[in-house]
């Protein structure tokens, strides 16, 4: 359950493809915990900005700027615009809550004998998946700039979960899930 989303596009005079007479304000946004794609309808008189963090949870008095979901859309339901913006506010999401990723990579497991879940980041192969492991052993990482110094060969592993996050968001086919919730 989401319960605070990050504006990716937001169209005060609605969407161009409905009718003229049935246009109500929209806006399309991305869940913070796990990565869901919404339709919001914004409260009348609200200005969202790309990017902006919004309360959609449960608690009717919290929601400021949100009437409410409209629904849950696929990224190809996504405006051009909100498609865009995706990389930089998922890069923004991930630095955010550092926490949660590097808790990733200090506790991500074999998913068979032959294949492991770090591998699933991409550019990340046997040798580095490895390191990280070896390094692992060593204590566990503290942050992303920790992991960045104690394993040379990965460079900027924001920049990695940023990646994997946006191959699940937009193609639905993928047979493992990290990150985002189907």
């Amino acid at each position: 359950m989401e319960d605070y989303a990050r504006i990716l596009d937001y169209l005060p005079q609605g969407h161009p493809d409905q009718s003229k007479y049935h246009r109500e304000p929209l806006a399309y946004a991305l869940g913070e915990d796990e990565f869901k794609l919404f339709e919001l309808v914004p409260r009348e008189g609200a200005d969202l900005a790309v990017g902006a963090r919004v309360y959609i949870g449960k608690e009717m008095e919290l929601r400021k700027d949100i009437l409410h979901v409209k629904r849950r859309v696929a990224y190809e339901e996504l405006t051009v615009g909100a498609q865009k913006e995706l990389p930089f506010v998922v890069a923004e999401v991930v630095k955010e809550k550092e926490a949660r990723f590097i808790d990733f990579f200090n506790k991500a497991q074999a998913i068979t004998t032959r294949f492991h879940m770090l591998e699933l980041l991409p550019g990340l192969g046997k040798k580095t998946m490895w390191a990280i492991l070896e390094e692992r052993k060593k204590g566990p990482f503290k942050g992303f700039e920790e992991l960045d110094q104690r394993v040379p060969s990965v460079h900027h592993p924001e920049k990695l979960i940023a990646k994997r996050i946006e191959m699940e968001i937009s193609d639905p086919t993928q047979k493992y899930r990290l990150f985002v919730a189907r």
